[in-house]
């Protein structure tokens, strides 16, 4: 589990095309510190396991299912990634609660920059629009986020300097794919409350 707090950007050094799969080898500091073999790393909210690690790298497998559904497949040699590691009992819970689990690509459609803050929009899947609400969370790119404004293919969330300088969020441009994960509390209830009607019309039935 995650938080969505991005803790460093870090670099992609190798790829290596397995067929089926990638060997994905990243540069990092803050997130190797402490990392072992095992470990769960978030990298542009897909969760990660290293495989293999030196003093300033780590490595990790990426299926072909994961290729498929993030933006995990279009990354390259020099790709800035946002990453952090999982959360444990005695840190504190800044963003949301994340799973690591990205649930669709968006792509960036609009930046609209201010003095102190940056407005983007994104597009979003048909099948996420039901679990976004104006000032609910959002994870894009690993990035726990506040929904400004929430629509039935887009959204917008606004950007602090802090974000900018920090996430890979701060330099994505217009086209570029981006992934999404949804509140998990919003699809539990979801889930919930189908079981729930669904037993009540049965009974009336």
């Amino acid at each position: 589990m995650f938080t969505g707090i991005v803790e460093e950007l870090g670099t992609v050094e190798r790829i290596e095309d397995q067929g089926d799969a990638v060997r994905v080898t990243i540069a990092a500091e803050v997130t190797l510190a402490d990392a072992g073999l095992g470990d769960s790393i978030a990298v542009n909210g897909v969760c990660l396991t290293v495989a293999e690690r030196t003093e300033r790298t780590w490595t990790a497998d990426v299926m072909a299912e994961t290729l498929a559904k993030t933006s995990t497949g279009a990354l390259t040699r020099g790709d800035r990634v946002n990453l952090e590691r999982a959360v444990t009992a005695e840190k504190r819970l800044g963003g949301h609660i994340v799973q690591g689990h990205v649930d669709g690509v968006g792509e960036v459609l609009a930046r609209t920059p201010s003095e102190h803050w940056e407005v983007v929009e994104i597009s979003l899947p048909a099948d996420l629009s039901r679990y976004l609400v104006d000032k609910g969370s959002i994870t894009v790119d690993g990035t726990s986020l506040t929904v400004v404004e929430a629509g039935e293919s887009s959204f917008t969330v606004s950007l602090i300097p802090e974000t900018l300088s920090r996430t890979t969020l701060g330099f994505r441009a217009p086209g570029d794919p981006v992934n999404l994960e949804v509140d998990v509390l919003a699809k539990h209830v979801e889930k919930l409350v189908r079981a729930y009607t669904g037993a009540n019309d049965k009974k009336e039935h």
